[in-house]
């Protein structure tokens, strides 16, 4: 049975059942929200039970002096971090003089954000280099790497690299409204394929392995396709605010960065567009702290980037 005591970061200090029946109460008006239903009853439960030790954890982090970011109770709210990676990560990785602010968004080469689920590759970098030198953002085909790409596992993750690898080969890649996106793996539409190319890229280029600089180098020329680990409570609630939250450098998710700046605290940060949808974060956004002391990045964001090249 889940201990009911109430906890304020320092251990039990006081049981209250009423304090499951609001927290229940809760649980209840977010089930509505996200439109989830459940007709196990112990199924229910041990979601429930997910649910409120992840809400005690935003809390608590929301409470801590000095925070630099904030957590929110999203629709991840009932997934253990394990069971968001297994479910969205979707990247494989074995053993895993620039200005001082770019925004790509605002230059018009960052598509919306999609919510990809668990079939999300790392498509942004070829939508926005093709805005860059083609002039158009045509939003492209998630669907078509995901049924066609034989380098990578379809809705079971893959690397951003063999992405691009399978485009160059192909000579281009069809628009998300002529191959529209299914979240999951389907046959692959060998027409669309073969006849409908609205973008094309002829190489992709990795950027320096750990080092944060050759990684603003690239960025301050087109957004760049990255590796993180994403397996951390802070990161899946992330809300606002510059994240310099616990992770490690298991890359298990593919992001893109789209730009960098600096807040009026004179934190540096990376602007990285996330495939969980604008429901996530910073409306799909996240703000990670940048140029740490660590060659890698926070979250191993230098460890493994690449963007492609017309």
């Amino acid at each position: 049975m889940e201990d009911e005591s109430i906890r304020d970061g320092s251990g039990p200090v006081v049981s209250d059942g009423s304090y499951d029946e609001t927290m229940k109460a809760s649980y209840e008006q977010w089930m509505a929200q996200y439109k989830r239903v459940y007709t196990n009853a112990e199924e229910k439960q041990r979601r429930f039970q997910v649910f409120k030790r992840n809400v005690e954890y935003t809390e608590s982090s929301n409470n801590k002096p000095g925070q630099s970011y904030n957590l929110t109770v999203n629709q991840f709210a009932e997934l253990t971090n394990e069971e968001l990676m297994v479910t969205h990560g979707g990247l494989k990785y074995a053993n895993f003089s620039a200005s001082p602010r770019v925004d790509w968004r605002l230059r018009g080469a960052v598509t919306e954000v999609k919510n990809q689920g668990s079939c999300g590759k790392a498509i942004s970098a070829i939508e926005g280099i093709f805005k860059i030198r083609r002039g158009n953002l045509i939003s492209l085909s998630e669907q078509e790497l995901v049924d066609c790409d034989f380098f990578d596992s379809g809705c079971n993750g893959g690397l951003m690299d063999n992405a691009f690898n399978f485009v160059v080969l192909n000579r281009g890649i069809d628009s998300e409204s002529n191959y529209p996106y299914q979240g999951y793996q389907s046959n692959c539409n060998v027409r669309n394929l073969l006849l409908n190319h609205v973008a094309t890229i002829r190489r992709y280029q990795k950027v320096p392995r750990n080092s944060e600089p050759a990684l603003m180098r690239a960025v301050a020329r087109q957004p760049v396709s990255v590796g993180i680990d994403a397996g951390g409570s802070d990161f899946q609630f992330y809300h606002s605010g510059v994240f310099k939250g616990s992770c490690g450098t298991s890359l298990n998710h593919g992001v893109t960065v789209v730009g960098y700046g600096i807040d009026s605290e004179r934190t540096k940060y990376w602007i990285v567009k996330n495939s969980w949808g604008k429901g996530w974060g910073d409306n799909g956004y996240i703000l990670m702290q940048k140029d740490i002391a660590a060659p890698e990045g926070l979250c191993g964001i230098a460890m493994l980037a690449s963007y492609p090249t017309l």
